[in-house]
């Protein structure tokens, strides 16, 4: 904790949030230069650069990716948030940290949780339901709550028309700069559709969220009968993932849970420390223990009523303050973690979590 602290500054974040804009610049060109083929490559690599912006701004909610409240706000805001039309960062902090966090696979408790739900992943889900709750985001259902919860931000407090006049402005700017190609292969088609859905999916691989193992404890015993690990020993996955659909530590989301003032560069080495959690699967969708076949397996079976089960404080010795902000105050550190969508109800992510 000391080495991130003394390595936190303004200006890597800026920077690294600056340059998914000028990746997004290069794609605009490639989409309007290359053909049909051109289109196709450059609306994923766009969905996958806006996840890349909602896993970094996901740490700028938890207050570790810049010096200070203010500076993690700011920077979260223009370079994620107002862009790509999510939920004020404040609102995502609040879901994200207070609400989801200590509360993970918690009926009643967890909005990611009842945003799964709502999707249709419920006990008792037929197997059409149940590929339609995992394709939600592509679903014309889930398209009207991708279109809802940007239509919803004009109504919030504050900069609520600043921040609906985001995506209009992203994407007239891209066709002005670059041609009607970048604004719809570039922007409409990712936001709307590939983003939330790869978002989507980044939320259904971070929790059992259906079968979690509670237990009470010190929190990385917590998290880890919540949480799972995929691809523990598939070296070519894990590389695909975090460098696509599970960028900036994301692939590491038991360490985050257990620890989640860690900033994503630390998560790997800090991951080695930890033991757990015991649900490590090979796969997403192949395999006996593929996430996503376990989790059908759970919905087939009748819920038992649990406990809100939150962590114990930590008897080991650690530091509490994680980062020193801009007026010289110490941030504590938060338990948070990434939310899935914007406003109403469903996300895609920011997984935060939607994703983050």
């Amino acid at each position: 904790m000391s080495l991130q602290r003394e390595r936190l500054n303004n200006v890597t974040p800026a920077l690294l949030l600056l340059g998914q804009w000028v990746e997004l610049a290069g794609w605009c060109l490639v989409a309007v230069h290359g053909g049909l083929l051109g289109m196709v490559l450059a609306a994923l690599a766009a969905a996958v650069t806006f996840r890349r912006l909602q896993e970094i701004s996901h740490f700028a909610v938890h207050g570790v990716l810049a010096r200070g409240t203010r500076w993690n706000t700011l920077l979260a805001e223009v370079t994620a948030h107002i862009p790509l039309g999510l939920v004020p960062v404040p609102v995502r902090r609040r879901r994200h940290v207070r609400e989801h966090h200590p509360n993970a696979t918690v009926a009643g408790a967890d909005p990611n949780l009842a945003d799964l739900h709502r999707a249709g992943l419920q006990p008792g889900a037929t197997t059409a339901r149940y590929v339609r709750g995992v394709l939600h985001p592509l679903t014309p259902t889930g398209l009207s709550y991708t279109l809802r919860g940007l239509g919803v931000l004009a109504r919030e407090p504050g900069a609520g028309r600043l921040r609906s006049a985001g995506p209009v402005a992203v994407a007239t700017a891209m066709a002005q700069v670059f041609g009607w190609e970048a604004a719809v292969f570039v922007y409409v088609v990712p936001r709307l559709l590939l983003y939330p859905q790869l978002a989507w999916m980044s939320l259904l691989v971070e929790h059992r969220w259906f079968d979690p193992d509670p237990v009470a404890g010190p929190p990385v015993a917590v998290e880890a009968g919540r949480c799972l690990r995929l691809y523990p020993r598939n070296m070519p996955l894990a590389l695909l993932a975090r460098g696509t659909w599970l960028p900036y530590g994301d692939l590491y989301h038991f360490a985050h849970s257990a620890h989640p003032a860690v900033r994503w560069n630390y998560l790997p080495a800090l991951e080695r420390s930890l033991r757990g959690p015991d649900y490590r699967p090979h796969g997403l969708l192949l395999g006996e223990s593929a996430v996503l076949l376990r989790h059908r397996r759970a919905l087939t079976h009748v819920p038992v009523a649990r406990k809100n089960v939150r962590a114990e404080p930590d008897p080991s010795p650690k530091p509490r303050n994680v980062c020193s902000g801009g007026s010289g105050a110490l941030l504590q550190e938060t338990r948070e973690g990434k939310e899935p969508h914007q406003a109403p109800p469903l996300p895609p992510t920011a997984h935060a979590h939607s994703h983050e």
